[in-house]
């Protein structure tokens, strides 16, 4: 370990013996100490100087550590703060964590464990690197070696020792997140908060928004960002071999089992593991990984002691955790302990601002991939027939969608009938016939209005009541767009045929003079209403 007199640490414990213990453990490490046992005292210390870090107990005589949090936040000071605790609950983490706690420890503490942390929080390596087997380093050519399934291992860098300073600059991961709208404006500000501590973070969002390049994104733009990026599909490895390649196993451990193997948490030493679509994880690997998580210590395959490890944890899920939980198919505390912090990564259809720059930044690629120079363009024309597309895809849809074009085009130019959209999406989809009938569509009246606020009273029977709250909804929708049922669903966020389906189910019928009630059809998609006017 480089010397590290520049960096000062203040330690507050109420236990003399854990302060010594600490004092003696961070001075061996080169580090200038200070020391306090209450809130005031460390206040007291703090108004003097600024400090590299703040190292403190979560209760203490006079408060808790989180009153010490508080107060270093409202003062607006620097100072990376690690929470140590002998009652490490779930709750305790995720409050000093969301408090702005850059990491959490629980005693008895591990010392090993204890410099590891410290030193990432101070932007310095440990000196142990990553114990990745050697078919996980890169080659002599710099390529990295194939992976394993489901993994994707970035190479593993020099591991350089020194203050923030010296670090490198954020890569581009960041840089490549291409658009100006205000959604992704929020994504970029919550990415560069989230990165400078260790809470855990889960990324949401549809499929082929995008998930892992937020991920990316993160980890290039924190301390972290010299060690390793571990990306794992979760859904993509059988259930039988999770344990072994999450935790790795020992020789022996199993049949075919004929040397140790590290897994991902022990490839990410040191970095960042990011577990993609952890929502498909079963529930059996669930509590194995949330003692993981709990613990900072895994136990391969086949070993009887546990290891300690630093690696900070973000996953990303398509789905909707939060009903899985309800309904017993994710765990609810291992939900908490992932969704300390949520990311949002919104879909390409509330963006399509950005579809301009997504399109220059995705041609710029395809085009340095295929050594072509200029990259191609879009025509004005094209640009125009592509922002009235759905895209349920999203970016990844887009990207296929623009490699396609580029190798249809003739030249540089890419045009609309190189684009080889299919109609049928466009129909379906009813965005051009909503917008143009959005400015004639009448306000919604005062009477509306007031019967919005007006309480109901309780239904004897909820699935009726239920059947005909929508069915009125469907009503002034198809009276408001002028009996269209393809624009007054897409101003419900349904396609044409999930509007003709509910339309069939709850009986209403598009007449020749307005909307008439009938009877449901048993069988939707046997039994459709006839559009008596010939209307979409």
């Amino acid at each position: 370990m480089s010397p590290a007199s520049h960096f000062s640490l203040l330690v507050v414990d109420d236990e003399p013996d854990l302060r010594t213990l600490y004092e003696l453990t961070l001075l061996r490490e080169g580090y200038e100490i200070e020391t306090a046992a209450c809130v005031e005292d460390a206040w007291a210390q703090l108004a003097d100087r600024t400090f590299s870090a703040v190292i403190t107990d979560m209760r203490l005589p006079d408060g808790s550590g989180l009153d010490l949090l508080h107060r270093l936040e409202e003062a607006g000071r620097r100072e990376k703060t690690i929470v140590i605790t002998a009652y490490g609950s779930a709750e305790s983490a995720v409050e000093a964590l969301k408090a702005g706690a850059y990491d959490y420890l629980t005693k008895p503490v591990d010392l090993k464990l204890f410099r590891s942390v410290v030193a990432s929080a101070l932007g310095r390596a440990a000196a142990s690197g990553p114990t990745v087997q050697p078919d996980q380093l890169p080659s002599e050519t710099g390529a990295a070696r194939p992976s394993r399934a489901g993994v994707a291992v970035r190479p593993v860098p020099t591991i350089v020792i020194g203050p923030v300073a010296a670090a490198a600059p954020p890569a581009g991961a960041l840089a490549r997140m291409a658009g100006n709208s205000a959604p992704m404006q929020q994504v970029r500000s919550l990415i560069e908060k989230v990165s400078r501590s260790m809470a855990p973070v889960l990324v949401h969002g549809e499929s082929g928004t995008g998930k892992e390049l937020v991920a990316r994104a993160i980890h290039d733009s924190g301390v972290r960002r010299g060690q390793a990026f571990i990306a794992v599909n979760c859904g993509a490895i059988p259930e039988q071999l999770l344990e072994a390649e999450f935790f790795g196993y020992r020789r022996g451990a199993f049949t075919g089992a004929n040397e140790d193997r590290d897994g991902f948490f022990q490839a990410a030493r040191g970095g960042t593991l990011f577990l993609d679509e952890i929502g498909d994880l079963p529930l059996s690997m669930q509590s194995k990984l949330l003692r993981s998580i709990q613990e900072r210590s895994v136990r391969p395959v086949g070993a009887t002691t546990e290891t300690p490890l630093d690696v900070r944890i973000v996953s990303a899920t398509h789905k909707n955790l939060a009903a899985d939980v309800q309904a017993g198919r994710f765990r609810q505390d291992l939900y908490y302990r992932l969704n300390v912090i949520q990311i949002r990564v919104p879909p390409l259809r509330e963006r399509l601002e950005d579809l301009p720059a997504i399109c220059d930044r995705v041609l710029e690629r395809i085009a340095a991939d295929a050594g072509v120079s200029p990259p191609p363009r879009l025509t004005r024309d094209a640009l125009a027939y592509l922002l009235r597309y759905p895209f349920g895809g999203n970016v990844r849809e887009l990207e296929n969608l623009l490699h396609r074009a580029v190798a249809l085009c003739d030249g540089d130019v890419i045009d609309v009938g190189d684009l080889d959209l299919p109609e049928a999406a466009f129909s379906d989809s009813g965005r051009a016939e909503l917008a143009a009938l959005q400015a004639d569509a009448p306000p919604p009246s005062a009477v509306e209005l007031a019967a919005s606020a007006l309480p109901a009273p309780l239904p004897d029977d909820l699935a009726a009541y239920l059947d005909g709250v929508e069915r009125d909804i469907l009503v002034r929708a198809l009276e408001r767009y002028r009996f269209n049922r393809t624009a007054a669903g897409a101003s419900l966020g349904l396609s044409l045929r999930q509007m003709r389906y509910r339309m069939a189910r709850l009986g209403v019928m598009v007449a020749e003079h307005g909307v008439a009630i009938g009877p449901g059809a048993d069988d939707p998609d046997d039994e459709l209403p006839p559009a008596g006017s010939g209307r979409a």
